[in-house]
């Protein structure tokens, strides 16, 4: 009779925490440029140890999903999103990196219904017709500038070698910024100029979210601040981390994004 009833509380302890499993929103991650899926590594073991279910995104013209740079387009960046999105059941946490908040804000454009919330990390917060370039060009206090470098030829961006640590991993131990650099992935052109399209009527009514990172040299915090002014979120978050806090504060960010999904 003792094993009967202790198999029994066992059962019913799992189905109690199934139930709570099911009841929280799947998150699909999509990282920013000159980056892949890797990124997430540490924030997907933290969301899936909290009962999340997690979907990463690796978006077409890098390992993971290889695709030479004159294919590469903010289309195809937003159909790589959205077909992550189908792949959930319900209505999904998008969380958007960087350039990766361009992206996210295409894909709820397209397919609002399948989107809970949006969450911007040290993220680009476009109105419609924005793109990475027009926007960083209202950034005055970012330091990036100086250090990307255009080859035209090839159809991509790249950044300075010897400028890397400082810009992503500024504020992180030294192994991490010793290891940054070969990190850094070289991005296709095309989709940083493309202006995105957004609405009122999709884009518009989905709910949003802000996560800043208060020692960003890449986005600077001065510009996350106007973008959140000109496009209002329901509630912000700050860390203090440079542009890259799932590799300098993952548990840190990885609460950021629960507190952001409830």
């Amino acid at each position: 009779m003792k094993t009967i009833i202790a198999a029994l509380a066992t059962s019913a302890f799992a189905f109690g925490a199934n139930a709570m499993a099911a009841e929280k929103p799947p998150i699909v991650l999509v990282h920013g440029a000159f980056e892949n899926g890797d990124v997430w590594g540490h924030v997907t073991a933290k969301l899936q140890k909290d009962g999340y279910q997690v979907v990463t995104v690796n978006l077409p013209g890098r390992p993971g999903n290889p695709m030479t740079p004159d294919k590469v387009s903010l289309d195809a960046y937003r159909d790589t999103v959205v077909q992550a999105l189908g792949a959930t059941k319900r209505p999904a946490v998008v969380v958007g990196h960087s350039f990766g908040g361009i992206v996210v804000s295409a894909a709820a454009e397209q397919a609002p219904k399948k989107v809970k919330t949006l969450v911007y990390l040290a993220a680009y917060l476009p109105q419609d017709g924005d793109s990475l370039v027009s926007l960083a060009q209202q950034d005055p206090d970012a330091k990036i500038g100086p250090h990307l470098q255009i080859q035209k030829d090839k159809g991509i961006a790249s950044i300075e070698y010897s400028a890397r640590a400082d810009l992503f991993a500024n504020g992180g131990p030294d192994g991490l910024r010793k290891a940054i650099p070969d990190l850094i992935l070289d991005e296709p052109l095309a989709p940083l100029a493309t202006p995105v399209k957004v609405t009122a009527a999709n884009f518009g009514k989905v709910d949003k979210v802000y996560i800043h990172t208060a020692m960003d040299q890449v986005i600077s915090p001065a510009f996350q601040a106007k973008m959140v002014a000109k496009t209002p979120v329901r509630v912000e978050y700050t860390l203090q981390t440079g542009h890259t806090p799932f590799l300098t504060d993952p548990d840190g960010l990885a609460d950021a994004i629960e507190k952001a999904a409830r």
